[in-house]
């Protein structure tokens, strides 16, 4: 099967265009023309971009402005703590709560601790109305399966609430983790095998040709397009930390430095194929020894042993 032919691509039934909007205006303060909306969410026809750019300009979230020749959108007021505004205080109060909690989110159990608010329908009911206001969002966690945390709505969750680019829906991506583990794999060969060519009489030259950092493999990821989640080298050191785990790559260093090892020299982490002297450690050979998220695995969490289908299916094999 082509490596090309498996794109990871989130369904648009998942994907909150409004939210979306609202995301790239942060992050260009200066506005966005509709091209830039139509390359971020492919998956939306115009008629949707329409819908939602229309319904975030009749809340004041965003306003139209003209530069040069083109139209752009532009948040309207960064401060979302203004909005609340003529809001009674127990609507404030929790807000200021939520916000304090950055992009980690908060659960309702801790807001209605520290908002000391003793009935839970009064929450609810705060709680919806700033989220139709579009002041707040409620974010799945995969650390707990049945609980939502709440974060302002225009903020990014952070990898420890959504699971990061290996889950769509809350749902492990296992077949598009395996893809990634796959490419990497081949990307290090090749660079092995293109050194011997290169370097046939130099031992020392060679064997340093073999090493590939995380931002040249995730360069090479990016260029292949299997994925249209826009993956991090950090993601990328998670998929090449499971080939060594898996005996096939091997962790090493280079000085960053131009004066040999000073003071003031810094190293980066350098990657390159091995094959294995001996068969994989029994730990490896489990599910949890290969799995990119085996820091969210918890007991009772979505991620959990209990839960885990790999886990089981190992376990009857």
């Amino acid at each position: 099967k082509m490596a090309t032919s498996i794109v990871k691509h989130e369904p648009i039934e998942d994907i909150d265009i409004e939210s979306k909007i609202i995301e790239l205006c942060s992050q260009n303060p200066k506005g966005i023309a509709d091209d830039v909306i139509k390359a971020a969410i492919p998956q939306c026809d115009i008629q949707q971009r329409v819908t939602a750019v229309n319904r975030l300009l009749s809340m004041n979230r965003i306003e139209l402005m003209k530069s040069g020749s083109k139209l752009l959108y532009r948040l309207k007021d960064p401060d979302a703590a203004s909005q609340v505004k003529g809001a009674d205080t127990e609507e404030k109060v929790v807000f200021q709560i939520i916000k304090d909690a950055q992009n980690k989110g908060i659960w309702t159990r801790d807001i209605r601790i520290k908002s000391n608010l003793k009935n839970i329908q009064v929450l609810n009911k705060i709680l919806k109305n700033l989220e139709s206001k579009k002041l707040i969002k409620a974010v799945k966690s995969v650390n707990a399966s049945k609980k939502k945390v709440y974060m302002l709505y225009n903020l990014q969750p952070d990898q420890s609430v959504t699971g990061g680019p290996w889950y769509s829906a809350s749902e492990f991506e296992s077949e598009f983790v395996e893809i990634l583990n796959a490419q990497a794999h081949k990307y290090l060969q090749q660079r092995a095998v293109d050194a011997n060519k290169l370097y046939p009489d130099e031992p020392w030259t060679r064997l340093q040709a073999t090493y590939s950092t995380a931002e040249e493999v995730l360069k090479y990821i990016t260029n292949l397009g299997i994925s249209k989640v826009n993956l991090s080298v950090k993601d990328m050191e998670s998929i090449l930390d499971t080939l060594i785990f898996d005996g096939k790559a091997e962790l090493s260093a280079r000085t960053t430095g131009t004066s040999g090892l000073s003071a003031g020299d810094s190293s980066v982490k350098i990657y390159r194929a091995v094959k294995p002297l001996t068969d994989t450690s029994g730990f490896v050979r489990t599910p949890c020894g290969v799995c990119p998220v085996i820091s969210h695995c918890t007991v009772d969490g979505l991620i959990s042993p209990k839960t885990c289908i790999y886990m089981k299916d190992w376990l009857e094999f």
